[in-house]
């Protein structure tokens, strides 16, 4: 969420970075409404302040003591009818405010939809086979990874076991990244919920505009799609210091996305699921713009180096105005190539946000001049479900087995191959 006093000192400003996000958002009819509060509001308050001092007045049992309770009844009256009024209006003005989307980076390029993002970065080289390679599908059913026909049936569409190689090769993913980032230093490791209060969703901005894709539970609490939700709500209506900024979070959840808007795309496989395992990396920073254009090159370039270090070929792009969320100011996507489609998958994204959704979760320090500010934001996919899928895929050999990463064969059992019908463990 945006301050509504930026809004109406930017209107131009704000309203172009609508227009580059394809967002449709009126803010004339924003400011109209605020406009209507501020003046409800200021005839709320001297109404008060009027019965205030009347109240006063009446404990003094003065000569006038009776016509003032007189005129108090009256007033009372007035306040209830504008109090009312400015709730309903309150209503009105949020779900407007809650519209408005976050100004974007000058550096995000024009476009519509992922088509238009921009290539900024490419390491490695695509592999070359001299034979046809596989999907993972194939690969990992021949090798009794995984059983995607029983996952149908216990889960229902999208759903699989991973099972033998496929849920070891998993687990030293995950190893690798949690030692990774304890190397690097600085990331607090979390465990976090998945099933998430609305209010937290209503933060970090996945509602109401993203409703359509989470699951909701029969009490109303939502499940996430990744663990930002839970991690940015840890401090929600907090006041930080400043000293301890910023705040580094390696968050560890399941998650869950119904797709809604992806039915007919990538039904086949695990690459597109609806229950998954992330990390996530969550910073929380100075208000400073440039620390969060620092901090999110930083959370990139962690992602880009255990992707090197895992030796998939990948590219960076910057997404373009209308492939970026309602809060964010810039995102980038790391893809990695998948032989099978010849093409590059998304496997991760990295977002900075400003304080949108800090000021939406209250969540604040006190600055060296004693003003409070609201933290900026970011997060990045640390890991995501689908290295898993480029490694079985990019590191296929001709007979069907599957070359263990160098840097995961300690996580397998010093093995360098996942081959044949044997059992991983």
């Amino acid at each position: 969420m945006l301050d509504i006093n930026f809004i109406r000192d930017n209107k131009d400003i704000v309203i172009a970075g609508a227009k580059k996000k394809h967002v449709d958002v009126d803010i004339e009819a924003l400011i109209k409404v605020d406009d209507e509060r501020r003046e409800i509001l200021r005839v709320v308050e001297d109404l008060r302040a009027k019965q205030n001092v009347a109240t006063e007045a009446i404990a003094k049992n003065g000569p006038d003591r009776d016509a003032l309770i007189a005129e108090m009844r009256t007033v009372k009256e007035e306040l209830a009818g504008k109090e009312e009024k400015l709730k309903e209006l309150m209503v009105v003005w949020r779900e407007l405010m809650l519209q408005v989307p976050n100004v974007p980076d000058i550096s995000v390029p024009d476009g519509v939809s992922d088509a238009d993002n921009k290539e900024v970065k490419v390491w490695g080289e695509k592999p070359t086979f001299d034979f046809t390679p596989k999907d993972h599908i194939e690969l990992m059913t021949a090798l009794d990874m995984v059983d995607l026909e029983r996952g149908s049936k216990v889960a229902g569409f999208r759903g699989y076991f991973l099972k033998g190689a496929g849920a070891e090769l998993q687990s030293a993913l995950w190893r690798f990244v949690e030692d990774f980032f304890r190397a690097k230093g600085g990331f607090v490791p979390m465990i976090v919920p998945s099933l998430v209060r609305p209010e937290v969703f209503l933060g970090t901005g996945y509602l109401p505009q993203g409703e359509e894709d989470l699951y909701k539970t029969q009490d109303g609490e939502y499940l996430a799609g990744t663990a930002e939700v839970a991690t940015m709500g840890y401090y929600m209506n907090d006041v930080l210091e400043k000293k301890d900024l910023p705040m580094k979070f390696l968050s560890f959840s399941d998650a869950f996305r119904r797709e809604a808007g992806s039915h007919g795309k990538d039904t086949r496989g695990i690459l597109r699921v609806h229950e998954f395992y992330k990390y996530e990396q969550v910073v929380l920073c100075e208000a400073s713009h440039t620390e969060s254009v620092k901090y999110h090159e930083e959370i990139q370039r962690n992602t880009e180096e255990l992707t090197e270090a895992l030796g998939l070929h990948y590219h960076v792009v910057a997404n373009c105005g209308g492939d970026i969320g309602l809060g964010q100011v810039k995102k980038y996507d790391i893809e990695v190539w998948l032989p099978s489609e010849n093409t590059y998958r998304e496997t991760g994204s990295a977002s900075y946000f400003h304080d949108f959704q800090t000021r939406r979760l209250n969540i604040r320090y006190k600055d060296d001049d004693g003003k409070m500010k609201f933290v900026h934001s970011l997060n990045n996919t640390a890991l995501s479900g689908r290295p898993l899928i480029m490694i079985v895929e990019n590191y296929q050999n001709a007979d069907g087995s599957i070359t263990i990463p160098e840097v995961l064969r300690p996580y397998m059992g010093g093995r360098d191959r996942i081959e044949g019908n044997k059992a991983a463990m």
